[in-house]
């Protein structure tokens, strides 16, 4: 599979879009003018890589994706770079998680080489659409899922891979703002067994419904806790969660049931060498609120792809409320977020050999 890209056709759109104003990015809401596919046949394997035009897709109403949710995607980010290149940040991570994805819910595996020369390619193409305004970003958006039609419970015959662009503002436009934390012991996002380690959509459809009644409550983002006994952390919304406690950060263990995030990756090696003992085991919520009624609950944040960091200024659990960091971004948080953002955009020296460019 190595070799199927030298098959690639690139179909030129004949009407490009006008660029969106990069002052005024949102997130998602719109798209370059081209999008890498691939189909997938049982006995044959991958085959014919395309660049088409944007558009919509023509699929069966009996698709095995529309019925039985066999999917999965990623999400990262292309970077102006301060040298007028684009990066892309340690997008391998992303191909390995993808495979990981695709073996849990029997999706077909991709070449992690060719998972990611796509991606390099598309956004050669689409260069110009990569916005170079402050804390502006490409995103990208790899997915997969199931064609076949037929009604019934099996592993597909034949899929899609594709890949679409979408410029997207700063996730922070007004400097970073902490969030208000609900702590949920109604609702779960995964358990023991389920698919909370892999990438897809299921998983955040079930969350809709915590997100939108801490929402309402007026609240920001949603801690999950464990399914089993709703006593350990572990993830914040779509982001993984650190906690200082007593000078040591605390953050779940990527046991099956959280996200192993690409950015939690990244936080946990840039803790390690600022000398802080990072506990990736887990930990309770009372051992969280024990840990402010004593006063050794320093800085809360989680970590993703879209915010990079986000500092958590209060959290509510049952009847107890508490304030971190006097509501407030601490150093470390702000110190991760821009040694992070400063690599992405290549204003710091790149030590780790995170960045591929384009």
């Amino acid at each position: 599979m190595k070799d199927i890209l030298k098959n690639l056709t690139i179909t030129k759109t004949q009407n490009p879009k006008t660029k969106p104003d990069p002052a005024a990015l949102g997130f998602g809401e719109i798209f370059t003018d081209h999008m890498f596919m691939m189909d997938y046949t049982e006995g044959t394997g991958w085959h014919d890589p395309r660049i088409v035009p944007y558009g919509p897709l023509s699929l069966d109403p009996a698709a095995a994706v529309l019925h039985y949710a066999q999917e999965m995607f990623e999400g990262l980010k292309a970077y102006k770079a301060e040298d007028g290149g684009v990066n892309l940040f340690r997008p391998e991570m992303n191909a390995k998680r993808t495979n990981v994805t695709n073996d849990r819910i029997c999706l077909p595996l991709i070449n992690e080489e060719v998972y990611v020369d796509a991606i390099k390619t598309l956004i050669d193409i689409e260069r110009d659409w990569v916005p170079d305004y402050p804390g502006t970003s490409l995103y990208i958006r790899p997915f997969e899922f199931a064609t076949e039609p037929f009604l019934g419970l099996r592993p597909s015959k034949t899929y899609y891979f594709m890949i679409i662009l979408s410029p997207v503002g700063a996730y922070y436009k007004s400097g970073i703002q902490p969030t208000k934390i609900y702590v949920d012991d109604k609702y779960t996002r995964s358990a023991d067994g389920l698919t909370g380690f892999a990438k897809i959509g299921g998983n955040y459809a079930m969350a809709l419904k915590a997100q939108v009644e801490a929402q309402a409550k007026g609240y920001t983002q949603v801690l999950y806790l464990d399914a089993k006994e709703r006593r350990y952390v572990e993830e914040v919304g779509t982001s993984n969660a650190f906690f200082m406690i007593d000078g040591e950060a605390y953050t779940a263990p990527l046991a099956g049931t959280i996200l192993p995030g690409i950015t939690r990756d990244s936080v946990i090696r840039l803790l390690k060498d600022r000398g802080i003992n990072v506990r990736e085991e887990r930990f309770t919520i009372d051992e969280v609120f024990d840990a402010a009624d004593k006063g050794t609950l320093g800085e809360v944040f989680a970590s993703g792809t879209a915010a990079v960091i986000s500092p958590m200024g209060e959290m509510v659990w049952k009847d107890k409320h508490i304030i971190i960091n006097n509501g407030e971004i601490g150093p470390l948080a702000q110190s991760l977020y821009d040694t992070i953002t400063g690599i992405q955009f290549g204003q710091l020296p790149d030590t780790y050999g995170w960045i591929t460019k384009i």
